[in-house]
């Protein structure tokens, strides 16, 4: 039998985001930027790897400047990169974001990241990892989204568990429809899911209320549903059991929003792996978002410090 020795497997987007210096307006009204290294499983990979965790990241960049830089933070961390691939017909992808307290604005520009193939992710990196993790964006385009799928069913078979940030963006996915398919079918496979609030506005509309989108994912195949609500916290729903509901922790300055959603998962993913309760997996969850809202791109570097507190 293979050693389960990566704690989280994320295939998706790794690319750069451009991040608004002036604070609080839209990309309108934006003169500078400031580059970060981005993505949300990037982001995820990130964050769970200074949490102390052995994260591995799929991903496709561009041979250039920015998929060098790419690389070089993710060695930074110790990550490696062997199923990082670069290629020279395509650039790193970029995407332009206002740095706001609300949902940020921004501008993709695609190109390498939807460029992951089914090669990248051999069956023994499966039968290694504890949680396999996508996103919304990861699956919006082929031969991504097909690889993706595929491996999916692949984990769900050897009974590996899965993890989905529903990070839907029109921007991203104009065609609505053929969204909702796929993320029924990768919903099959009963992952952990994290939708937010302007998540389910873009998806299924304004007027769709909290216990539709948890009938929705429960009939798809999903125990566990997390929504998260901004500054109004959390709620958490699991098949047969009572709702969970926790408030925000307060925070007196919001300084950039961008990739507070991806820290909260990747709180709760650290949590959920270290066995901890549901109650405790959303109380580090969103310790960890607090962390993230008062601070400019990533994580601050003292979050070993952090790590070493939730252990306790």
């Amino acid at each position: 039998m293979t050693q389960k020795n990566i704690d989280i497997l994320c295939i998706g987007e790794a690319l750069i985001d451009f991040i608004g210096h002036q604070d609080d307006v839209l990309i309108n009204n934006t003169r500078d930027y400031h580059r970060y290294l981005g993505g949300s499983p990037t982001n995820v990979v990130m964050n769970t790897a200074r949490l102390g965790l052995k994260s591995t990241l799929v991903a496709t960049i561009g041979a250039d400047g920015l998929g060098s830089y790419v690389l070089e933070r993710l060695q930074e961390m110790n990550i490696q990169i062997a199923y990082v691939k670069q290629i020279t017909e395509h650039p790193t992808s970029v995407i332009f974001v206002s740095r706001s307290k609300e949902t940020p604005d921004f501008i993709p520009y695609r190109s390498a990241d939807f460029l992951i193939t089914e090669d990248q992710i051999p069956t023994r990196l499966l039968q290694q990892a504890k949680i396999f993790h996508t996103t919304c964006f990861a699956l919006s385009k082929n031969p991504a989204q097909t690889t993706i799928i595929n491996k999916a069913k692949e984990v769900y078979d050897l009974g590996g568990k899965l993890s989905i940030d529903i990070n839907y963006s029109e921007k991203i996915w104009k065609d609505k429809e053929n969204a909702l398919e796929i993320l029924t079918k990768y919903c099959s496979y009963n992952p952990l899911v994290k939708i937010s609030e302007d998540d389910i506005a873009r998806l299924f509309g304004k007027e769709t209320s909290h216990d539709e989108v948890f009938t929705f994912f429960h009939n798809s195949g999903v125990d566990i549903v997390c929504l998260t609500l901004g500054k109004n916290g959390v709620k958490l729903s699991q098949r047969n059991k009572e709702l969970i509901v926790m408030p925000a922790i307060k925070i007196n300055k919001i300084m950039d929003a961008t990739g507070a959603g991806d820290a909260f998962w990747s709180g709760f993913l650290f949590a959920y792996l270290k066995e901890n309760s549901i109650q405790k997996c959303l109380r580090i969850a969103l310790q960890l978002a607090a962390l993230k809202l008062q601070n400019v791109g990533r994580l601050p570097n003292n979050i070993n410090i952090l790590s070493e507190l939730l252990k306790k």
